[in-house]
């Protein structure tokens, strides 16, 4: 999956490790998994909670792989084997040396929503001034940030990568890899707060990618975030605040849908821009990765091109047409705050018939899980919809909060394939489905049961 070479004996160094016989020539990538190395690159053999990537050594060898990163001791004769200590940590070694190579400039992506989708619009922007990488899809944990890294070029002029996390203390450690020259913080809400005290402190824990942040490093803000106060606080560097209501450097003005426009307060220019996408939260990522893009001296012209162009990625308001029924999947994820933009897009979304909701669970809210599904259902209560199909356990949950809302065209579902069901004799041509839920409910697996 990458252009990048390198030098098996520079691998060596990097990891602490030794070849049992050297390969003949240089590596040309990194794989986790043996069913996805192509050949000349190095397979890396990770321990895991239920397969060991040893024992796929072989499954590696029969698609090309040049060789293997291994664990001392372990052997397989014919395959060059780089024995290390751990290869989890000797992975993160192997990212942290290519970066001290690298001379591009490096971004880095965070947020509790919206950062594929921003960092893929801020590597779209940046790929016209030059050669630019990005993180594979949403690689953003301490596997996929150095596999991402890995694949940058030493000839690359930028490189866009997300960084996660779902526990404190996870992103730190990431950006001391990446050490960014420019970090964009998309929002703060309550993602994953099963595992956090509060809501501040996921918003302490974000600013990660602030504090790395060299004097002359810049930060991308959203000023009109509820956290934008505490983020600000750990900015020791240049600060370039986004806003669709306050006074900013770059303010956005909501015109009619798709169109929208820009003023850089810097320069006291503004710029007319097409949405790819409905919803206010669309120009809120759209401002962030244009402030990125103007901080690199694009021309406005270009970028209005390439926003206007711009496609997100897998099961981000992908829609498909079955039946003279359109289906919006918007199932790569969910949590409160991105339920209620998909909603508020929807509603925005041109249909000629009816508009219908099959929503699923929001995941890893801890104590809060009850009482945020409910009060998700008390906000479709007051919308434009036919009806709502609520799957699973959490669906109750939100049947219960629509229908103190006064909402009653309300349908349960045990499963995606109960959905279908009772979805198929619901809908009609004409109409629209909004698929919404955590991806471990895999609620797009109601079109293939449709």
């Amino acid at each position: 999956m990458s252009e990048a070479v390198f030098n098996p004996r520079d691998l060596a160094q990097w990891s602490g490790g030794q070849w049992t016989r050297e390969p003949a020539q240089p590596i040309t990538g990194f794989a986790i998994d043996s069913r996805a190395v192509a050949p000349g690159e190095l397979f890396i053999a990770l321990p895991g909670e239920s397969r060991d990537g040893h024992t796929f050594l072989d499954a590696a060898r029969a698609r090309g792989a040049a060789g293997a990163m291994v664990r001392r001791g372990t052997t397989l004769d014919d395959f060059p084997l780089l024995e290390v200590a751990d290869p989890k940590a000797a992975l993160t070694e192997l990212a942290r040396a290519h970066r001290a190579r690298l001379r591009g400039q490096l971004i880095a992506i965070t947020g509790s929503s919206g950062k594929t989708s921003v960092k893929e619009m801020v590597a779209d922007m940046l790929s016209i001034s030059g050669p630019t990488a990005r993180t594979h899809g949403n690689w953003n944990n301490d596997l996929g940030l150095p596999l991402s890294l890995l694949t940058m070029k030493p000839s690359d002029h930028f490189g866009v990568f997300e960084v996660g996390m779902n526990h404190p203390g996870e992103l730190a450690p990431l950006c001391d890899i990446l050490q960014p020259h420019v970090s964009v913080v998309t929002n703060v809400g309550p993602v994953h707060i099963e595992f956090f005290e509060s809501e501040e402190a996921i918003a302490r824990e974000k600013a990660a990618v602030i504090r790395v942040l060299s004097p002359d490093g810049v930060a991308v803000l959203p000023a009109d975030d509820p956290w934008f106060r505490v983020l600000l606080s750990y900015a020791k560097c240049n600060v370039k605040t986004v806003s669709l209501v306050a006074n900013a450097e770059y303010r956005i003005e909501a015109g009619v849908p798709p169109r929208f426009a820009i003023s850089e307060n810097a320069t006291g220019e503004s710029a007319a821009f097409d949405a790819p996408l409905p919803g206010r939260h669309v120009l809120l990522n759209a401002g962030l990765a244009i402030a990125v893009a103007r901080h690199y001296g694009l021309a406005w012209e270009a970028l209005a091109e390439r926003l206007r162009t711009f496609h997100p990625p897998g099961m981000r308001w992908k829609e498909t047409n079955i039946g003279g029924v359109l289906f919006i999947n918007d199932a790569h994820n969910a949590n409160p705050m991105s339920m209620r933009a998909a909603l508020e897009a929807f509603s925005e979304t041109p249909v000629a018939g009816r508009r219908w909701l099959a929503l699923g669970s929001m995941r890893e809210l801890g104590a809060i899980s009850e009482s945020e599904h409910i009060a998700l259902g008390r906000a479709i209560s007051g919308g434009p919809w036919a009806g709502l199909v609520a799957v699973g356990a959490a669906g109750a949950w939100i049947r219960q909060g629509a229908q103190a809302g006064g909402f009653l065209r309300l349908y349960g579902a045990e499963n995606t394939a109960d959905a279908a069901r009772v979805l198929k004799d619901l809908i009609r041509p004409g109409d629209a489905v909004l698929l919404k839920a955590s991806r471990g409910d895999r609620l797009e697996t109601i079109l293939e049961n449709l």
